[in-house]
C-alpha cells in the first residue's frame, strides 16, 4: 500500500481515529508520518516494548484461538489478532474490550494482575481502593475480636459501601 500523502514511499504508519463516531484510517510512509508529527518514539530503542508485548501475546497463547482472536473492539475495530501481531492498541476501549486475555499476558509478565507495590508520592495519603479495602478488612477483623460490634457493622457497612461483597477471612458477620 502506498503513502497516502506523498504516494511514492510503501505505508508502514496506520493511524486509526475516531471521528464523530467513525472510524478514518490514514496510511503514511515514515518520512511523512515523522513530517506530521506522528514519528515512534520506540523506533530508535533498542528493546522495542511492542515488538516484546506481541511476542508475549504469541507465547502464551501458542496459538491466537478462535475466541480470542476474534475479539473486536467496538471503539476502533481492531481484533485481537491484530493486537498480537503488532502489540499496540488502536484506542483506549482496546483495554476493557481485550481485557480477559490481558489479564493472562500481565499475569505473566508481573506474575499478578494486581498492583501491590509502592504508591507514587504524587498521591501523596489518598488510599486506593485496594489499600482502604484491606485496612477496612483489618479493622473490621480486629472489631470482631475485641466484640465491638458497633464498630463491626459500621465498616460493614463501609465496605459494602465500596462494592466490597467478598467474605471477610472468618468473618462473624453470619451470626445474626
Amino acid at each position: 500500500m502506498k503513502c497516502e500523502n506523498c504516494d511514492k514511499n510503501e505505508a508502514s504508519v496506520h493511524l486509526t481515529q475516531i471521528q464523530e463516531g467513525k472510524k478514518v484510517q490514514l496510511n503514511l510512509c515514515k518520512e511523512c508520518a515523522r513530517k506530521k508529527g506522528f514519528g515512534n518514539p520506540l523506533d530508535d530503542v533498542p528493546f522495542p516494548l511492542a515488538e516484546f508485548l506481541a511476542g508475549m501475546v504469541k507465547d502464551g497463547t501458542s496459538e491466537v484461538n478462535g475466541q480470542i482472536a476474534d475479539l473486536e473492539c467496538p471503539g476502533c475495530g481492531m481484533k485481537f489478532v491484530e493486537f498480537s501481531r503488532i502489540g499496540r492498541f488502536g484506542c483506549g476501549r482496546c483495554y476493557r474490550a481485550f481485557e480477559k486475555p490481558l489479564e493472562d499476558l500481565f499475569r505473566r509478565i508481573h506474575g499478578s494482575t494486581i498492583h501491590r507495590g509502592r504508591t507514587p508520592r504524587s498521591r501523596g495519603s489518598q488510599k486506593t481502593p485496594l489499600s482502604e479495602e484491606i485496612q477496612l478488612k483489618e479493622d473490621l477483623r480486629k472489631a470482631i475480636m475485641e466484640e465491638n460490634f458497633e464498630q463491626a457493622a459500621l465498616l460493614r457497612d463501609r465496605l459494602r459501601k465500596l462494592g466490597i461483597t467478598s467474605r471477610i477471612s472468618g468473618s462473624a458477620g453470619s451470626n445474626r
